[in-house]
């Protein structure tokens, strides 16, 4: 039922196949469980086919190791008519640990599309938790910001046509 999945957890094993050169989990590998949990999220949340809008500050906090325990938690933070603001944490643990170390972090917008693919409405997101309205008001900073960074990109981009 939509507006009622307000999050999303993957938990998985960091495999062989997801090493870099350096040894590590290639941040590659990290950016798609990141959009594979956001997705899947907003989707939740929508109840309807969603892209990915836009992906900002990404931050890769310490490396993950292979056979590490990975945890992607993704969470509605704010919604729009038609996007959802997606915070995503990417923590790491071995397994027979119980502390996990937050590795990853960023902030995701999606757009939920009709069956012609247009934009089209979402539930509205209330924060009920001290932690929903933190991370509604950060969202909100990150917004605001990017308005800064887009005239940024528009100006730089028009130099190069």
């Amino acid at each position: 039922m939509a507006g009622t999945q307000r999050e999303i957890t993957f938990r998985f094993l960091a495999e062989p196949g997801d090493v870099n050169f350096g040894g590590q989990v290639h941040g590659g590998a990290v950016m798609k469980w990141i959009d594979q949990a956001g997705y899947a999220c907003s989707v939740g949340w929508a109840g309807l086919y969603c892209v990915t809008a836009y992906v900002g500050g990404i931050q890769f906090e310490r490396p993950i190791r292979i056979g590490q325990l990975v945890e992607v938690r993704a969470q509605i933070v704010l919604t729009g008519k038609t996007s959802m603001h997606v915070a995503v944490n990417v923590s790491a643990r071995d397994p027979a640990a119980s502390q996990t170390e937050r590795t990853t972090h960023c902030l995701m917008v999606f757009v939920a599309l009709d069956a012609d693919r247009h934009p089209t409405t979402v539930p509205k997101f209330e924060p009920v938790t001290a932690e929903e309205h933190e991370l509604s008001n950060y969202a909100q900073e990150m917004m605001k910001m990017r308005e800064g960074i887009e005239i940024a990109r528009r100006k730089f981009l028009q130099k190069l046509s």
